[in-house]
């Protein structure tokens, strides 16, 4: 069975924090996308910074094209200080893509698993 529907997933551009090496996150958010490929699901990814008008990227991403699931990933997710953020990113993917099912990444690796969760 090939499952219906493009993802998008969100997340923080990891080339773009400060005293943080990128690369790891980087390298696993290529294999990330390597494994939605393998599965036949189109993705696309929007990665926010988050000083600079992450909403508007965000919003402008969900209005860019006819999403079944966004995946928010654990960067946004997971870090206290912007917990904020994360409910504005849950309320824009419910108001630009009331249709999309969200799932939760533990990884950059895993995204298509998670999105492969509400796809079938």
């Amino acid at each position: 069975m090939t499952p219906q529907g493009r993802v998008l997933v969100i997340g923080l551009d990891p080339a773009r924090l400060e005293d943080w090496d990128p690369a790891p996150v980087q390298a696993a958010l290529v294999r990330g996308n390597a494994r939605f490929e393998a599965y036949g699901i189109e993705a696309d990814v929007c990665l926010v910074v988050v000083d600079e008008d992450p909403e508007g990227t965000i919003a402008a991403a969900l209005d860019g094209g006819d999403y079944a699931c966004v995946v928010i990933g654990g960067g946004i997710r997971g870090y206290e200080p912007l917990l904020e953020l994360f409910e504005k990113v849950v309320n824009l993917v419910r108001q630009h893509a009331p249709n999309a099912a969200i799932a939760f990444n533990s990884n950059p690796e895993d995204s298509a698993d998670a999105a492969l969760r509400w796809l079938r």
